[in-house]
């Protein structure tokens, strides 16, 4: 399987952002790949609620939706939009993936699970919640007998639903994403590696680079990483662009049957013992 991952500096704009990424998209394709993953936010990156909202409508009306289901019928690929802003009410929206087939039919939706609210320490603060309501489903889609498990950037900070997701017999693992720079010089390469160790796993990262129009800066480095942890192909920087490579499906069983961990693991209880004796009664 021909896969293509793009990655984008989306600006808070929604229409340059359906251009940049059909651009890369075709360029992608033209390289042969067959299923191509764009990053999270591919339509609008923009942290200001106030000015989000202006610029999101529903799904229904929503012009990146249309855009992208065209897209994929014309250029007869799957075209799986890591993740793009969509009003659920006048509070709410979603952080959704969209999966379109070779006929520009919606195969499948997903809607970010796991909210990004930290505080960093070079003074960054994110509130995911203010804005998204998250996601209560996993969810794996097929193409064909091949299986992948869908999922959006800090989701991967949460090996369970990975875990989960390999049970269910997903040997691709998506982790479209638009990580900050630190936490991605810092954790990037080695959360996207042990998700695909511990899963016997391909894992396809497509991501956003750069310094985007809010002010934010993300860490590109899109990657494809091998069920065997290994690095099968990168963009080593954070400039937009398209990686494409062919996967050898086979070797998701051949690490899977050398580390069996899927097939070992036990359910168990958690027994917490304090160090300190009660007094006696």
């Amino acid at each position: 399987m021909r896969v293509g991952l793009v990655q984008m500096r989306s600006t808070n704009t929604v229409e340059n952002n359906i251009s940049e990424m059909d651009r890369l998209v075709r360029l992608a394709v033209s390289d042969g790949a067959t299923y191509v993953q764009t990053p999270e936010m591919t339509g609008i990156l923009e942290k200001s609620r106030k000015h989000l909202f202006a610029r999101i409508v529903d799904q229904a009306e929503d012009k990146l939706v249309a855009h992208a289901s065209q897209l994929a019928r014309e250029l007869g690929v799957w075209l799986h939009i890591g993740s793009h802003a969509v009003r659920l009410s006048d509070e709410k929206a979603a952080n959704r993936a969209f999966v379109f087939s070779p006929d520009g039919a919606l195969a499948t939706t997903y809607d970010k699970i796991h909210m990004f609210d930290v505080d960093l320490d070079n003074g960054e603060s994110w509130r995911e919640s203010k804005v998204y309501a998250p996601g209560d489903a996993a969810r794996v889609f097929e193409i064909g007998a091949i299986k992948f498990g869908l999922s959006i950037c800090y989701d991967l900070r949460f090996p369970h639903l990975y875990r989960q997701q390999a049970s269910a017999g997903a040997t691709l693992l998506t982790v479209p994403a638009a990580f900050t720079r630190q936490t991605g010089e810092a954790h990037w390469h080695a959360l996207l590696k042990a998700r695909a160790i511990e899963n016997g796993a391909f894992v396809l990262a497509a991501a956003q680079g750069g310094r985007h129009d809010d002010g934010r800066e993300t860490y590109g480095n899109s990657l494809i990483v091998s069920p065997w942890g290994e690095i099968v192909s990168e963009i080593p920087n954070d400039e937009p662009g398209v990686v494409v490579a062919d996967l050898d499906l086979s070797l998701s069983d051949k690490a899977r049957r050398k580390v069996p961990n899927l097939q070992n693991s036990r359910e168990f209880t958690l027994e917490i013992v304090s160090s300190v004796k009660e007094a006696a009664q």
